[in-house]
């Protein structure tokens, strides 16, 4: 995980929640944590990191996640035993 990684994920564990965590930058931290991402329909996806999954969509037509997505995302890393 590199620096970049290291500083969205810190980003996504604080509070209160940011809102300007790009989806470009959350796609890169999941791989970067051995996590996938697999495209559904339209702008579905479903995000797995250690064995757990959320199904979401992709923020559009802006890059940014809205805070309740950095919340689920928390918790699936939470759950997925990822820690900031």
């Amino acid at each position: 995980m590199n620096n970049k990684n290291r500083k969205t994920l810190q980003n996504i564990f604080e509070n209160p929640v940011k809102k300007n965590i790009q989806w470009s930058d959350v796609e890169k931290l999941v791989f970067a944590l051995e996590g996938t991402i697999n495209q559904g329909n339209g702008s579905r996806v479903r995000i797995v990191v250690g064995g757990v999954s959320l199904n979401m969509h992709t923020p559009h037509p802006q890059k940014e996640l809205k805070p309740y997505q950095v919340r689920k995302l928390r918790d699936l890393f939470i759950e997925g035993g990822v820690k900031s």
